[in-house]
């Protein structure tokens, strides 16, 4: 995907992220309500925000791939894309790393005040969509923590069952997938 390819919906648009969006991202990156069901659940700070930008950065330069930014009217109101996990340990890596042995997470995230409109099923659809049709992904993952029900109607709307709880250590989820 080119730099400058965006994917527009009909009320999202979904582009890379850049350095420049740290301070939106940070507003939900620390936000303890929106990061309750996100990786162990811990905030991060500006410092971490800035540097998980770069880590997605650097997943996009590897894989061609990675996490979007959701804007809506110009505004950044979440994240949401794709993430290369080893299925035997549960730890992410690239896709250069992984190979065939990858399974590739369509995940998602969206600051409290956009919650309930529908903005994470509509990026998270489009997501889909491109990841069968432009990046021939054969089948998508969603790692879903327990208690997080709006996150599994998301994955429902997009066609992904419950497969099986996975994780390693304290760290716990449910799988769903949906196939092409």
């Amino acid at each position: 995907m080119a730099a400058s390819t965006k994917i527009e919906t009909e009320r999202l648009v979904l582009r890379r992220p850049r350095l420049s969006d740290a301070k939106a991202l940070h507003a939900m990156f620390g936000d303890p309500e929106v990061m309750r069901y996100i990786g162990d659940g811990s905030t991060l700070t500006p410092a971490k925000t800035k540097a998980w930008i770069e880590k997605a950065l650097a997943r996009w330069k590897a894989d061609g791939f990675g996490h979007f930014v959701i804007e809506k009217d110009r505004k950044v109101i979440g994240r949401a894309g794709f993430l290369v996990w080893d299925p035997d340990e549960w730890k992410t890596g690239t896709l250069a790393e992984l190979g065939d042995h990858a399974a590739i997470e369509l995940g998602w995230m969206l600051a409290q005040e956009h919650w309930g409109n529908g903005y994470a099923t509509e990026a998270a659809t489009a997501l889909r969509n491109y990841g069968f049709k432009e990046l021939k992904f054969e089948r998508l993952i969603s790692l879903i923590m327990h208690g997080n029900d709006a996150s599994v109607k998301v994955a429902e709307r997009l066609g992904a069952r419950y497969v099986r709880d996975v994780g390693r250590g304290d760290w716990k989820v449910r799988l769903y997938a949906v196939s092409r």
